[in-house]
């Protein structure tokens, strides 16, 4: 049986297919659009079992920030993707955010919880996910959910490409003194990915390791064993100043530090988070 030009736009943008398939699935249903719709979804939801060793290295970050218990409270998801052609699909996006409302929604504050939440009218966000994965016939995965509270929280999302959705999302907590800079200091996280917001969070552990290296780099050199301590001090400085937010140069101005900025305003940075797709 042929099918219109109409039958076959409608259902690609009902279910986001490639026009053979909706074209194929038109003429095995006769013609009737609903049967071709859930022959696509059904295709896909076959296809789910092949795809679990896919990787998932596209995606996208979503962030809100609401009012809550008289602090201010952020909510970050990543949902991960095969493909950028899904990613930036709007029903791709438009479940992200469904996503991202039940997350605020909720108490999750990992992955596995947030899908049993259930969604009405969607069944719980784990129907939303594997919906989506059936629609495109591609692995769909929610990668991280955070959830931070402060009396100020400041959200970033960052572009990477003007046709993708974003890639990378902040959340930073301060007091109220700091509120004033959270916005700078997200987009300084965005660019510069800080691993630990202080040197006192840093696991004694990597610390100690990063030390004994230096030590033993700085010997190896021939220096002398009585400034060999000084050295190795001056380049642990270094070493936090590449993972340590506090200690990093500002990204808008490297005169000075992200530590001195917040200084300044008698405030302080109770907590941050970053996500970047596929990292």
């Amino acid at each position: 049986m042929g099918v219109s030009i109409q039958d076959v736009k409608e259902v690609r943008e009902l279910t986001g297919a490639g026009m053979m398939t909706v074209k194929k699935a038109l003429e095995e249903a006769n013609g009737n659009k609903e049967e071709a719709i859930k022959a696509i979804r059904l295709a896909g939801q076959k296809s789910l079992s092949k795809r679990e060793d896919r990787s998932t290295s596209n995606g996208l970050v979503l962030a809100k920030v609401v009012e809550k218990n008289g602090l201010q409270e952020g909510v970050m998801i990543e949902l991960d993707s095969e493909t950028d052609f899904v990613s930036k699909n709007e029903k791709f996006v438009a479940a992200a955010e469904k996503i991202l409302a039940a997350a605020l929604d909720s108490d999750a504050t990992s992955p596995a919880e947030l899908l049993e939440f259930s969604v009405e009218e969607d069944g719980t966000v784990k129907d939303i996910v594997d919906g989506i994965g059936a629609l495109f016939a591609e692995k769909i995965v929610l990668g991280k959910v955070v959830r931070l509270q402060g009396e100020s929280v400041s959200a970033y999302l960052h572009y990477s490409s003007a046709d993708l959705p974003p890639q990378v999302g902040v959340l930073v907590a301060t007091d109220k003194a700091a509120a004033e800079v959270g916005h700078d200091v997200a987009l300084h996280i965005a660019a510069y990915a800080p691993a630990y917001l202080s040197r006192e969070e840093v696991p004694a552990e990597e610390a100690d390791k990063e030390r004994a290296t230096l030590t033993e780099m700085t010997i190896a050199e021939g220096k002398p064993e009585k400034i060999v301590d000084k050295i190795v001090e001056g380049r642990m400085n270094a070493f936090y100043k590449e993972i340590c937010l506090l200690d990093q140069d500002f990204a808008k101005d490297p005169t000075t530090t992200v530590g001195k900025i917040v200084a300044a305003t008698g405030g302080k940075i109770t907590g941050y988070a970053r996500f970047h797709v596929g990292a």
